[in-house]
């Protein structure tokens, strides 16, 4: 029997706040506007509702994040019900359960990182599971946020087969309505990490083992995991801002930087993925960014996607052109030259497996120009156009393009170009080009060429 208890609000969630106060939206929308521009925020907007209520997106919240920035957790969450997203959360309890036992003199025994749970252990953990569930759940109700505290009745187990781990579970089977039911209701379910056997006996489930699971049986399109770090740190302790798994999973596993813990993780959100829609992706944050990873193209995390290979062209012949001429024409609404394929001798195009982005390098006077760079925009914060970029300038390291002052990719471009010069039609850029006649020379040959897109 599933323990679902449902934390009324002064506010009605069925239809949402957004839906039934256009006026509510409007004003999270600009105030959104502040970190992006309002074309991205429509863009997120709209794939999110579009996923459906109950597929929007399973948050995992660690224990330490519940004692130290609880404040900026149910923020985010309050944010998120207020426009109609209705995110399942699932709550570990780590650090509170370790402090638990410790005041019990119960003493905390792991192997390779998992806990080993005795009945007296058990017992702890599951009135701990349920103050940290309830903690949470009044804190949103007392922002006004109706939330669904699920302590049961959604995870059936197996015993672990290593029977040393004692009273822990290997989630066997998934019930997904009473999250369903929570939702329906205008409610935030919050899932604590519980499971049982078919018999009734209640065993102990890593939360994060529990939030890969239910993944995999909802199919939701985002799954984000917050933590203090706010994402995957490099050797230099700085986020990586996306990981394209296709591309970059083989190198990323055998960094020496790369430590155990976060190892593990990238395994586990590989392994996610590989069973859910190319259009699911993960995300690591903090509570404090989450409205800026979901709603901006920059982001502010770690955005993991299974991704796409790269498929590099020496000519025009083994592209498929009618894909390429659809990317360019509809990402930049306007129609590309009928005869483009038969007067632009491309020198190389690298172009994703399914035709979401792509470069094609020309040349002009034997030197490479960027005539087209582009990402689709439902692939646009997927880290495509960054792969792209960088499988380019790995086998060209000198070469040129322009882009209009409008462009809202030019932020990227200056980050990445040696220099530019501005015109009030064009901006060109350079790339590993230092001597001076020759970047004026390309400049010239930039301003002068006829566009393609019109």
């Amino acid at each position: 029997m599933a323990s679902v208890q449902l934390k009324n609000s002064s506010m009605e969630a069925t239809p949402s706040v957004a839906q039934s106060n256009p006026q509510i939206k409007d004003t999270i929308i600009q105030l959104l506007s502040n970190l992006a521009h309002p074309k991205e925020i429509e863009q997120y907007l709209k794939r999110f509702v579009g996923a459906g209520k109950t597929h929007f997106a399973v948050i995992k919240v660690g224990g330490a994040v519940l004692d130290n920035d609880l404040d900026n957790l149910c923020s985010s969450l309050a944010f998120l019900q207020q426009i109609g997203l209705f995110p399942i959360v699932v709550h570990g309890a780590g650090p509170q359960l370790n402090l638990k036992l410790e005041q019990a003199n119960i003493v905390s025994e792991f192997i390779d990182g998992q806990r080993i749970t005795t009945p007296s252990v058990l017992t702890v953990a599951k009135k701990t599971f349920v103050q940290q569930n309830l903690k949470l759940a009044n804190r949103l109700q007392t922002m006004g946020v109706k939330t669904a505290s699920i302590t049961s009745g959604v995870f059936t187990a197996n015993q672990s087969k290593n029977t040393q781990l004692g009273l822990v579970g290997e989630v066997s089977k998934i019930d997904l309505e009473p999250i369903s039911m929570a939702i329906k209701s205008g409610a935030i379910p919050i899932l604590s990490s519980l499971a049982e056997t078919e018999s009734g006996q209640c065993l102990n489930i890593n939360a994060d083992i529990a939030t890969n699971q239910l993944a995999i049986a909802l199919k939701p399109y985002k799954i984000i995991f917050l933590t203090e770090s706010g994402g995957l740190l490099n050797e230099a302790g700085k986020v990586i801002s996306s990981v394209n798994l296709v591309t970059e999973y083989n190198q990323l596993i055998q960094e020496p930087w790369l430590h155990g813990g976060m190892k593990l993780k990238v395994k586990q959100v590989a392994e996610i993925l590989s069973q859910l829609p190319s259009t699911a992706s993960v995300s690591i944050t903090k509570p404090a960014n989450l409205a800026k990873e979901l709603f901006t193209h920059k982001g502010s995390g770690t955005l993991i996607r299974r991704g796409e290979s790269i498929m590099v062209h020496d000519d025009s012949e083994t592209i498929k052109k009618s894909k390429l001429r659809h990317l360019l024409e509809s990402s930049f609404s306007k129609k590309l030259d009928d005869n483009y394929f038969e007067k632009t001798i491309i020198n190389k195009a690298y172009i994703t497996y399914c035709y979401r982005a792509a470069a094609v390098v020309t040349k002009l006077n034997d030197i490479p120009f960027l005539d087209k760079f582009v990402v689709a925009d439902d692939a646009k914060g997927e880290g495509l156009g960054k792969a792209v970029w960088e499988k380019m300038t790995a086998n060209i390291p000198q070469f040129f393009w322009r882009a209009k002052p409008d462009n809202q990719v030019n932020n990227f471009y200056y980050k990445k170009s040696d220099g530019c010069y501005k015109t009030d039609q064009w901006i060109i850029f350079w790339k590993g080009l230092t001597d001076f006649q020759q970047i004026n020379n390309c400049v010239q040959l930039a301003l002068n060429k006829e566009p393609t897109l019109n």
